[in-house]
Order: structure tokens, then sequence, then C-alpha cells
């Protein structure tokens, strides 16, 4: 997964040398020359990893020193920045002060300057590794076609297995075949309808639509039938053959010569015009992974009069609702087995429909779980359950213990990897990054949407466009997975917008699994472990099983930190040994979140030297007032203290002019306060945060004067107001006008 970490380093290095440039002066070659030959790496690498299982240890040495070097250029800039990027000052005393720094930092430019140089080598000497590796395992632009195909043909081969299950072996699919025939065969006989039926991979889409296909009343209603499996690496041109071959076989019709010649526009209009004549046809394209797919072939289906059909399955919702749009379309969401089903289907297959025996109860139970309902994961876990001795409890406890290994090897479980991972796979890298991100949550745990998204903006994973809000870009990021069944929405805002989501636990295994191999996060609980020797980027503390008691202090560096994100740790000794390491080693740091660490009285004084941070998220600490060194926090883009004791900001606040979103609140009885929320006290020259969009909840008691100051931050998006005062709403309601006049783009 290294093509991955290079693409975002690549796009980082892009922004950095627009951002940055200037700084570089007679280094700013020498880092453009880098970002090229990553750049060259890049479309070879891709090649590469597709063969890494397989590959011999060279070549995943290989891709391994290419995603450090990605990761070391990346540190070498920031260190840059951080030490010189702080000396920016105008005016007489500002130019003498550079000119000071200037002849102060002579030594330490000296040294950035043979660090890139040496990078410059290291990626170099990398590259020239590619070319050998390139002939030594065959891989080059045939091979990656060659690649694409046999990946393509085992696809096909593990879709057939689902065509050939026998119907009695099936659980839980009557009631939605039922539906689906219904909505086949009664309805508008003078309309094209498609039904679309979307799910996340592994649930039995194809089967339950083969079993529909196949039925009686189906096969009598429609005389002219056909199943074309799509796949995600699809051959059009072949594809269109496939289907004009079984459209003839059906009508007992010679296959037109010269096929195999045809444009696909020809072929188009051979299908056409047979359906046009052939009568009522249903026809199926299944597992369907772009819209653009959708949006070719429709052409040569004709609606014509006779209540054509057309059954579709899809991973990702927008193929679903765009092949529906045009016609009186059907979208059947496929959920997951309940616990009854899941259970007969469990038994069926270990212990030929007999009893569960009761000493194996409670484990079999367990392992279930794991499953969430899916079927593909029942049926390979049932498979390799059926081969260990039901007498031996330990037997099945090991299996129970080992799930995520067996997706991680190369076990009996390997069908279910391939087949979850290839929704990771069709991933841009921007979402992949965003994907694997969410192993930083427990498993089970509720992820916050809104922290989610935040995280990911912080990161750098999202990627800025002209004219649209970063918060915006990053919730089309969580739509799209969202619609590609990757992540599971469990509860929405009042306005249907997410705000609580969820992995399935055995694709968190495969995403944790990924996540690990390009060193992405680091996670601890604090118990005994044997620590990474590889760098530490992102460290996770997470809650410990056992008691509050830390280890001894882990022999970490985090001369490479760039997040420290506590997730529901319940453990202060951990977090504040962890926390002072960071604060006082982590120079590159960006990202600091320690949500709920309730002991947690106030900000330790080394978290203002961190001139990288971007991100500090406070919510639900004990922090009581922030101090004057907040002034520091330059790029400071986001500041939560929702729930914490401060009720005051100082002025150095006005200082973080690149800052986002500011929330301070805390939340109350509603009796007691307006909504239910105390605000806080802000600068009286609170406007001159003119980046901010977010501010949330400010105290409007002191009078009209910070309530005219609102209508100065042009970027709001977002505003919560407590103790309003009646003598100033005409006030309030100037300054929202004038920030609806920014909105509409009126000047």
């Amino acid at each position: 997964m290294a093509e991955t970490v290079l693409s975002f380093v690549l796009d980082q290095l892009s922004t950095f040398l627009r951002e940055e440039g200037g700084l570089l002066g007679e280094l700013r070659q020498e880092v453009q020359s880098i970002r090229d030959e990553l750049g060259h790496m890049r479309a070879f690498l891709r090649e590469a990893e597709a063969k890494e299982e397989d590959a011999q240890p060279r070549l995943q040495e290989w891709i391994k020193q290419v995603r450090e070097a990605a990761y070391d250029t990346e540190d070498i800039l920031d260190e840059f920045v951080a030490r010189f990027a702080r000396h920016r000052t105008t005016g007489f005393y500002g130019s003498v002060r550079r000119i000071f720094s200037s002849i102060k930092n002579l030594r330490a430019r000296h040294r950035v300057a043979s660090e890139i140089q040496s990078i410059k080598s290291r990626i170099k000497s990398i590259s020239e590794g590619h070319q050998r590796y390139q002939s030594e395992y065959g891989i080059s632009a045939q091979a990656s076609n060659s690649l694409s195909a046999v990946n393509n043909t085992t696809w096909r081969y593990s879709r057939d297995d689902a065509l050939l299950v026998e119907e009695d072996k099936l659980v839980g699919i009557d009631q939605p075949k039922k539906h689906l025939i219904y909505q086949l065969v009664e309805g508008d006989d003078y309309q094209l309808k498609v039904v679309s039926v979307v799910g996340m991979g592994g649930l039995g889409k194809t089967t339950l639509v083969k079993k529909v296909h196949e039925d009686l009343e189906v096969r009598r209603h429609f005389p002219v039938r056909a199943w074309v499996t799509v796949s995600q690496t699809c051959d059009f041109e072949y594809l269109l053959k496939d289907l004009i071959r079984q459209l003839h076989k059906e009508g007992k019709k010679p296959v037109p010569q010269l096929i195999e010649s045809m444009t696909t526009t020809e072929l188009k209009e051979i299908i056409k015009d047979f359906l046009q004549q052939a009568g009522r046809y249903a026809i199926v394209f299944d597992d369907v992974w772009d819209v653009e797919f959708w949006n070719t072939i429709k052409f040569a289906l004709p609606e014509s009069s006779c209540g054509n059909r057309v059954m579709l399955t899809t991973r990702k919702a927008d193929v679903a609702t765009a092949s529906c749009t045009e016609s009186l379309g059907y979208i059947h969401r496929m959920g997951p087995l309940s616990f009854e089903d899941s259970w007969t289907l469990f038994c069926n297959k270990i212990f030929k429909g007999n009893s569960c025996p009761g000493h194996l109860m409670d484990v079999a139970k367990g392992i279930l779980d794991k499953c969430e309902g899916l079927p593909l994961a029942i049926l390979a876990i049932s498979g390799l359950l059926a081969s260990k001795d039901v007498s031996r409890i330990d037997e099945w406890e090991m299996v129970q213990r080992s799930l995520g290994g067996e997706l991680e090897g190369t076990g009996k479980l390997d069908r279910v990897k391939k087949i979850l991972s290839l929704s990771y796979s069709d991933l841009p890298w921007h979402l992949k990054t965003c994907l694997l991100y969410t192993s930083i949550y427990p498993e089970d745990h509720r992820i916050g949407c809104l922290r989610l998204v935040n995280l990911w903006i912080a990161e750098r994973f999202v990627e800025r466009r002209e004219g649209m809000n970063i918060e915006d870009i990053a919730r089309g990021y969580l739509t799209e997975l969202v619609n590609r069944s990757l992540i599971q929405v469990t509860g929405v805002f009042y306005e249907g917008i997410p705000k609580y989501c969820r992995i399935h636990d055995l694709l968190r295994e495969i995403i944790i699994f990924k996540s690990r191999e390009q060193n992405m996060v680091t996670i601890t609980t604090g118990e005994p472990t044997r620590w990474p020797s590889e760098k530490v980027r992102r460290l996770i503390v997470h809650s410990s099983s056992g008691s509050n008691n830390t280890q001894q202090r882990p022999n970490y560096c985090f001369d490479h930190l760039r997040s420290f994100v506590t997730v529901g740790s319940k453990n202060p000794l951990l977090s504040r040994m962890l926390l002072s390491e960071v604060s006082r080693g982590s120079k590159l740091l960006k990202v600091l979140d320690l949500r709920r660490q309730k002991t947690l009285k106030e900000m330790p004084n080394g978290i203002f030297k961190l001139f990288h941070l971007k991100h500090l998220d406070l919510h639900g600490t004990g922090v009581e007032r922030v101090s004057k060194g907040i002034g520091k926090l330059q790029h400071l883009e986001y500041l939560n203290l929702g729930n914490t004791r401060v009720m005051e900001l100082p002025m150095e606040i006005l200082k973080l002019q690149k800052l986002r979103a500011l929330r301070v609140y805390q939340q109350v009885d509603s009796s007691d306060d307006d909504y239910g929320f105390h605000g806080f006290k802000a600068p009286l020259n609170m406007g001159g945060l003119l980046v901010l969009e977010v501010l949330d909840c400010i105290d409007a008691s002191s009078g009209s004067t910070i309530v005219k100051e609102i209508g100065k931050l042009t970027q709001l998006r977002e505003l919560c107001i407590t103790k309003l005062r009646g003598e100033d709403g005409k006030e309030l309601c100037s300054s929202l006008a004038n920030l609806m006049i920014h909105v509409n783009g009126v000047t």
C-alpha cells in the first residue's frame, strides 16, 4: 500500500512547493527533482504492489523503502518550515531580525541542505532498483494488463461459486426473493424498469438475484433473458459480445458473423435490434462498479412497450441511483442476515442441520458475532470450523482468537479477504487513506462523524478545491465511502446528516492489516507489548482491559510523530505520561486530540511550542483556562474546548489567523440556560478572526459590541449564541444580514 503513501506525499510536496517554495531558495530545484523522481516510481509501484503477496522478499523490501523515503521527505521539509518560516516579519526591525536569524541559522540551513541532498541520492538509488525489478519480475505495462486479466478471471470464478449455491442451502432469502419477483413481473408494461440491488461485498447480492432470475415465474414472464458479469475490471467489448451470444442462444438464432471485428457502436446496434424484435426481455448486469458503465450500456437497451426489465447488482449507491433515475426504477438495499438466519446457516454448514453442542454454544455465538450477518463470512468461517474436532473447545477458541490473523494470511478465509479488499482496491488514493485512518478506532466503537472528518482535514487527507468549504469536501468523502458500502451510518442529525458511523468487524480487520503494512498508525493500550521498530507517525491510545497501572515508560522516539489521539482511553497515567513525552519531543506534531481525558486540568506548556499544530481537541477534558501561550500556535485551524470548564478566551486567540473552527461551550441543564449551553466570553475584537467558519458558542451578555463583531466574520457558516440581550436583537439581525450578503456573493 506504499502507492497510497506516495500519492499522499506527492500531493503534499506540490502544496509545499506552491506555498512555501520561496523559503527554499537554491534548494527548490532539489525538492522538485525529488518530487519528479517519486512521481516516476508511482506507476511502477502500483503494479509492483499487485504482485507483492507473491513477490520475493527483495521486492517487498523495495516497496517498504519507497514508503519510508516518501515519509522522510515529508519530515525533512516540515522540519525546514518549522525552523525558518517563523521568522517572517516586516518593516525595519523585521529586516534586522531576518538578517540576524539568517546568520544564526547558516549552520542549520547547511544541515537541511545536506539532508535534502541525502534523501535525493537515496531516492535516486531506489529508483534505479525499480528499473532492475521491472525486468526481473516482469512488471511492465503489458504485464499489468495481463495481471488485471488474471485477477478479473479469478474474480469471475469466485462469483461463479455464488451462482451454483443450491437454494435449499440458503437462508433468509424467501422474502426478498418474492419481493424482487413482484417488482419484475408486476406494474407498468410500457416502460423499461430497472431493479437495482445494492449492498457491501459478501451480502449475497449475486446469489439472491440469480435465484430470482432463474425462478419459473420469471422465466415464463420473460422469454428472452441474459446474465452478464461486469466486475471491477470490465472489458466492455468482450461484455457486449458475450451478451450477443447469450441473446442469440436464448432466441435459438445464429450469432452474427464478424462480431469479433466490430466496433463498440456496431455491437450495441446488434443488441438493440435483436431486443426490439425479441419481445419482453430481462437482463442482469451483475457487480457493476461504475456509473459510466450504465450510462453507456443503456443505449443498447430499447424500452419498446413490452415491460422490459433490467436487474443490476452493485456495491455503490450512486450506481444504483443512476440506473433507476430514468426509469420507474426500484432500489433494494441488501441488509445482513438476522441472528436467527445467521445461526441456521452456521449450524447447517457445520453440524449438517443438527443442533450446536452445548459446550460450544458460547464460543460459536462469539465467532458468529464477528460475521455480523455477512453470509460470505459465515460460510467461510463455517467451512474452517467444520474441519475442527467438535469435542475440543480449545480448537474453536483458537479460531475465535485468530480471526484477524486468518484474514491477514492466506488461510481458509482468504476468499473473504479478497472480496472485501476489492472495494478498498477500487478507491482513489485519497479515499484509501481516509478509510485506513478509521483503524484508529477500537472494535465496535461508535465513530463520531464530525470528529472523523475534522481529523481527516487536520491530517491533510482532504484536497482543497476552489470555491468549496473544506468540511463540505470532507463530508463528501464520508458520503462516498458510505455509498460504496464501506462505512455504515448508525445515527443521523435531525436534518439527515450522518452523526455516527461504524465499520463492519471483518472489514475492520482488513483495514487494520493494511494500515499496519504502511505504518500508518501505532496503537497502544499500556499493556505489555512489543513496540514497533519503525518510526511512530501516529500514536493512538486505547482503553486497557486491565488496571490503570501503566507499564514502564516505552522506549519510544517521537521525532517523527504527526498525531497523538486518545480514543476511549480510561488510563490517565498512560495518557499523561505519553502527553508529556509528546509535547516535549514532537516538533512535527499536527494533531493533538485528547477527548474526554477528564484528569487533564490544564494545557501543558509544551503544547505551545508545537509550531505545526493544526488541530487541538480537548473536548470533555477538565481544562479550566487557556493561557496567553495559545497565540504561539499560528498554524492552528481547529480548536475544540467543548464541555470543558473554559469560560473565557484571552486576547492572544486573535493571533490565530488560520483558525477555521472554534468550539468553546459547556452543556448544562436546559432549564438553566438557553438551549442547554453556556457560551464563552470572547475578546472584543473577535471579528479579527477573518477565516473563522464555526463559532460555537459565544456569550453575548457583554453587549452590542461583540454582536457587531460577528458581522465581520464573513466566512462564518455555523454560529451559536447564548445570553443575547433583547436590546441587541436589532444589531444581531444587522450582523446576520451582513453575513448573508457575503454568503450569496453580493458586495
